[in-house]
């Protein structure tokens, strides 16, 4: 078995030394070769050369940020794919957490292992957010497929001002999230939502102030506590969806204690909109308004069209 493993040197939760240690684990075990990415978009230009040159598994070492690269660079090619195996590297490691692996690099490179010793696969679907007008997201035209989340409104706001205070060479932790969303939150606009639903063969559904798109469950992490807005959210399902219609103080602590807590139910209030195992929608605003992929900031749009695309890559787990 021919392996590409993907290093990124600024992952957040691994250093140097780990690094090593976790190349001569997999070396043992495939034919390896490794790459470190360099910038933005990089990932996706070393999937593509892997591709062509025949590789068997693509192994990623890093955040979520880096998956989603070089699951882009496998959805581009139309024939026959290599696997994904995924060991976490970053700072909250969702996709990983969410397939079921340990955060801690070491002992997923162990789970990971195992899977290959025992030829044992999983399929899973991702979704696709198609957007029209151009700007900072992308040209117009432009589609990009993500692997368990998307977001438009303040959830992507939130991440974009993280990503400039990292760019200012602040960590990315679990802390700095949540202060960034308390302090951003009063800067928001809480009373003209921008946002409309749209699904083919509905009334379109007014007034969504955030909306939260999930190809997994759960959406995020604050340190090992998960933060579970659609909690029937699958890899085996189509997209589902979570849209607030009001963003004033009681309306958000409600949200935010029901979606924290334990427990596999979804949050309940009449101010909330929710979509399950969805094939196709769009969510379009009058305004633009911040927009993420995988908690990557893209820039601003004004439409969006999300959809599932079953069974699209094949998993070491």
């Amino acid at each position: 078995m021919r392996a590409l493993l993907l290093t990124n040197p600024k992952a957040t939760s691994t250093n140097r030394r780990t690094r090593d240690v976790l190349v001569r684990a997999l070396g043992a075990s495939v034919e390896l070769s490794v790459e470190e990415t360099g910038y933005r978009g990089h990932a996706r230009e070393l999937v593509g050369a892997a591709i062509e040159k025949g590789f068997d598994v693509v192994a990623i070492l890093g955040g979520d940020g880096t998956i989603n690269e070089a699951v882009n660079g496998m959805l581009a090619f139309d024939g026959p794919r290599p696997a994904l195996m995924v060991i976490p590297g970053g700072s909250a490691n969702v996709f990983a957490r969410s397939l079921g692996l340990p955060n801690d690099p070491v002992e997923a490179t162990g789970a990971v292992l195992e899977a290959i010793r025992a030829g044992r696969r999983r399929t899973i679907s991702l979704g696709q957010a198609i957007w029209d007008e151009g700007g900072a997201a992308g040209p117009p035209g432009s589609s990009r497929y993500f692997t368990f989340c998307a977001g438009l409104g303040y959830d992507a706001e939130v991440i974009r001002a993280v990503e400039g205070l990292r760019s200012a060479g602040y960590k990315a932790s679990p802390t700095r999230y949540v202060y960034t969303a308390l302090r951003h939150y009063f800067m928001t606009d809480r009373r003209h939502p921008a946002m409309r639903l749209e699904r083919p063969g509905r009334a379109p559904v007014e007034g969504v102030f955030m909306a939260i798109v999930s190809n997994a469950t759960p959406w995020s992490y604050i340190g090992a506590r998960a933060v579970t807005p659609t909690p029937r959210a699958a890899f085996d399902r189509g997209l589902d969806l979570l849209g607030l219609r009001r963003l004033g103080p009681a309306a958000m602590a409600n949200v935010v204690w029901q979606i924290t807590r334990e427990g596999d139910r979804a949050p309940r209030a009449g101010h909330l909109l929710h979509l399950h195992d969805e094939d196709e929608f769009t969510l379009a605003a009058h305004r633009p308004v911040a927009f993420q992929l995988d908690g990557d900031y893209l820039g601003e749009c004004e439409r969006v069209t999300f959809r599932s695309v079953p069974a699209a890559l094949q998993v070491l787990v």
